[in-house]
């Protein structure tokens, strides 16, 4: 029989706590592009992870030395034959060799480059899109809608235009826009989506259209048609959604206001450019208080206890 030999510590068989910690590192940076939601899983990742792996490297020190393993019986009644005089089975390798590269240290250091390889793929994408634009010549965006006498001050146009001309008349759109006056020295103006905000039917102005009135305009990048209208408000004719004048919801099925585009002016022609959703708007005209948010799909809502129920939307438009 084999005599009785002691215990000794080792170190702690590798784990999968630093993989996890590490895929933690990588949500949490991705959610720094996604949304808050996804920021707070990869921070709940992160910690978790992170703990069980401290964890097993603190109980998993040894506390004592190992003790030297005596060498095995040689046969019964015979006595030990002395290392030195033994020929050894395997060259003899020094403390720097054994010690070099430990499966710990082996396994942190795949860790960490796993991580920050991850972590490069998220954020090198999105810090290019961040930065790159300022360095690069890019044409103005969006769409020519005529000149600015076009737009009397105080009065209503429904405006058909195309959104994307490299796509032709699929791209047309249609929009209400009023001329608010001067602000601050700079034409303002309301220029609101026509897509309802329940299921994306087109609203329609609670008032006549003077379509006698009506004008195309010629632009670089195709044809405007203007139609005077007078209207007290906006409705859907599919499911019953009704609009204020500055596109809030006032009944009916939808969830939010009606959405909303960007303008700019550009040698004296009034410039469409990219919509935005609104979850309501406060004041009127040129002096209204609009809180923008990205674009979302039709029937999801953008603020309130409602969106924290709803927290996974759609992608964006």
């Amino acid at each position: 029989m084999e005599p009785h030999r002691p215990e000794t510590p080792h170190t702690p068989p590798p784990s999968l706590w630093p993989v996890g910690f590490a895929v933690g590192v990588a949500v949490l940076l991705l959610g720094l592009i996604v949304g808050w939601g996804i920021v707070l899983l990869g921070a709940l990742l992160t910690v978790g992870f992170g703990f069980l792996w401290v964890r097993d490297v603190v109980e998993g020190t040894p506390t004592a030395p190992a003790a030297p393993e005596p060498p095995p019986p040689q046969g019964i009644g015979a006595a030990p034959v002395p290392a030195r005089q033994a020929e050894a089975a395997l060259p003899a390798m020094d403390e720097e060799e054994i010690h070099r590269y430990p499966r710990n240290v082996f396994l942190e250091g795949a860790t960490l480059g796993l991580g920050a390889l991850i972590g490069g793929i998220v954020t090198v994408p999105a810090l290019g899109f961040a930065v790159l634009p300022a360095f690069v010549d890019q044409e103005p965006q969006g769409s020519d809608l005529g000149p600015l006498e076009n737009f009397p001050e105080g009065e209503w146009r429904v405006a058909t235009f195309l959104e994307d001309p490299e796509h032709g008349e699929v791209s047309r759109r249609t929009a209400f826009v009023r001329h608010n006056g001067d602000l601050n020295g700079v034409p303002s103006f309301t220029i609101i989506s026509n897509r309802c905000a329940h299921l994306g039917c087109p609203t329609q102005p609670q008032g006549s259209l003077n379509e006698e009135d009506s004008e195309e305009i010629e632009v670089e990048h195709g044809t405007v048609t203007l139609i005077p209208t007078n209207p007290s408000g906006f409705t859907c004719p599919c499911h019953g959604g009704a609009y204020s004048i500055e596109g809030n919801r006032t009944a009916g099925p939808p969830v939010r206001a009606l959405d909303r585009y960007e303008f700019s002016i550009r040698d004296g022609h009034l410039w469409i450019g990219k919509a935005y959703s609104v979850g309501e708007v406060e004041g009127e005209g040129k002096d209204a208080r609009i809180k923008k948010y990205h674009r979302f799909y039709p029937g999801e809502h953008v603020d309130g206890i409602q969106q924290i129920l709803y927290p996974f939307p759609a992608p964006n438009l």
